[in-house]
């Protein structure tokens, strides 16, 4: 009996490091659930309700990268507020949180009723950007924070207008459509604070 408990302990140990060290990204597995769905929905009459047909590919695809997106700005923001070294980081830092978990509410509001899975922790590539910005301090965090915010803001923005355009579902179109004013104040903020670093 203990041997049974003891190799029960070890298997499960084992299952436990092969997941941490199985790089975790919610981020594919949220778009690999999505796919799932789709795939069981299409091929079987099951109690769970499939994504609605009107869900392309992607309009599930945009949802999980702006809530990986959204959930980086959030903690960078947070992350700013705390060690920013200029008022005005600091304070672009809380507008991000702010308008980030906003828009990441509704977000989630709209991918439940499409029945889209998300990402519930950042992908490993936007955890090692935070992870990079998180050794800086001063001045050179702030620069790199900017610098940051000022790309990411750019691709999000791109991303934004294309869904805005040519999405399929109009629910996720009508957010990207109604968020789009919201980077774009946030990207002119960004280089505002740029230009005021080089004086």
């Amino acid at each position: 009996m203990k041997n049974l408990a003891k190799f029960t302990l070890i298997g499960s140990m084992v299952v436990l490091c092969f997941s941490c060290g199985n790089s975790n990204d919610s981020t594919k597995e949220a778009k690999d659930s999505n796919n799932a769905k789709m795939d069981s929905g299409s091929s079987t009459t099951s109690s769970t309700p499939a994504i609605p047909p009107s869900v392309s590919k992607g309009d599930q695809d945009f949802a999980v990268n702006t809530a990986n997106a959204g959930m980086t700005e959030i903690q960078a923001g947070q992350m700013a507020v705390q060690k920013g070294a200029a008022k005005d980081v600091k304070d672009y830092g809380a507008m991000m949180v702010k308008d980030h978990t906003a828009a990441a509410d509704k977000l989630k509001s709209i991918a439940a009723s499409k029945n889209i899975t998300l990402p519930s922790t950042l992908s490993s590539d936007k955890q090692k950007d935070l992870d990079d910005l998180n050794k800086k301090e001063g001045k050179d965090f702030d620069k790199a924070y900017i610098d940051m915010m000022i790309s990411d803001h750019k691709k999000v923005i791109s991303a934004f207008e294309d869904e805005s355009k040519n999405g399929s579902d109009a629910d996720i179109r009508g957010f990207a459509d109604s968020t789009l004013h919201v980077l774009r104040h946030h990207l002119d903020e960004a280089e505002k604070c740029h230009k005021m670093m080089k004086k």
